[in-house]
């Protein structure tokens, strides 16, 4: 398929071959030609009037050992961040009780470290089984895994697990020194050995070039099995990391750009507005949502940062026409 070419529906083909020059032509087509193409497979893979929920909850916060220089969780930064214990059950619970009450469809559980230990993992495996038994869809974020740990939280019945590639091969060894690229994709295919959803993205506007963010959607589309949900992330300002000497907002055309160059690679892929939403306007996601973003996370607090309030999620897309759930 020439990279140029409208195509729709089934005959959408599934490709894991994209190079750079693939990405870039799509990039660069006219704007109007790329949202149209990107548009067209989204409404032939997704309802294009609705937007799946989803609720992150930070259940082990801060003092993480790796150096993502991003990162306001990381011990080798003074960030302000107060460190907590692995949260308990009933508490996570809870929490998840009242995400979906909110309307969210799938409840995330994330914890700042390199790697879980296998006591830690007793605990989340409870908590997975607990959130599911509620209802809901259940992704947990925890750092690095082994085959027989991704195997026991498959066994707990956990739908996804997130673990994002954060940036291009290129621009990862910039932010990251205490574990490769190759230890993240090693984790995916862990995950995807044991039969559960991935869930893998990036992040933009830490001062990487558009070819970076190309390079990071070629690297997720030619994995064995595209993500069944991709994250796109803009970074959150932190004081105290590296990152912060180098951020730069993207300028929001080329974010969706990016979102509709995303969506023609990857189809069936569930593309999520996570992180930085309280930086975009009504009329950017808008844009976004046009152009394949089919998920976003509600609640007013991601992990560590700011999210867009409840009301004013609900007020954009009832304007837009746009329902909630299962996108």
């Amino acid at each position: 398929m020439a990279a140029g070419v409208v195509v729709g529906g089934s005959r959408t083909p599934i490709r894991n071959d994209w190079n750079r020059a693939d990405a870039e032509t799509l990039y660069g087509l006219p704007f109007a030609d790329l949202t149209f193409q990107a548009q067209s497979i989204h409404r032939d893979n997704f309802d294009p009037n609705r937007v799946e929920m989803a609720s992150l909850l930070s259940i082990k916060t801060g003092g993480c050992p790796e150096d993502c220089g991003y990162c306001s969780q990381s011990a080798h930064y003074d960030t302000g961040l107060k460190t907590t214990r692995l949260m308990d059950c009933a508490d996570v619970v809870a929490a998840a009780q009242r995400a979906k009450h909110a309307g969210a469809a799938r409840f995330c559980m994330a914890a700042a470290w390199r790697s879980p230990k296998d006591r830690d993992l007793d605990k989340i495996c409870s908590m997975i089984t607990a959130v599911k038994a509620i209802g809901m869809e259940t992704c947990v974020t925890l750092g690095m895994l082994t085959p027989k740990q991704a195997a026991r939280l498959a066994d707990a019945g956990l739908d996804f697990y997130n673990h994002n590639v954060d940036s291009s091969p290129e621009f990862y060894r910039k932010i990251v020194t205490t574990r490769t690229l190759q230890d993240r994709i090693d984790t995916l295919a862990h995950v995807r050995e044991a039969g559960i959803k991935v869930c893998c993205g990036g992040i933009i506007g830490m001062g990487e070039s558009v070819e970076d963010r190309l390079g990071m959607l070629v690297l997720l589309a030619n994995l064995p099995r595209h993500p069944e949900s991709v994250p796109i992330n803009l970074w959150n300002e932190v004081n105290g990391v590296p990152v912060s000497q180098t951020a730069e907002r993207p300028d929001p055309i080329a974010l969706v750009r990016l979102v509709a160059t995303a969506r023609i690679m990857m189809p069936k892929s569930v593309l999520r507005l996570s992180a930085g939403r309280q930086y975009m306007t009504d009329e950017l996601q808008a844009l976004c949502f046009l152009a394949g973003a089919s998920s976003i996370f509600i609640g007013d607090v991601l992990l560590t940062t700011k999210n867009p309030l409840r009301d004013r999620d609900a007020n954009l897309l009832d304007r837009l026409g746009i329902t909630s759930g299962l996108a």
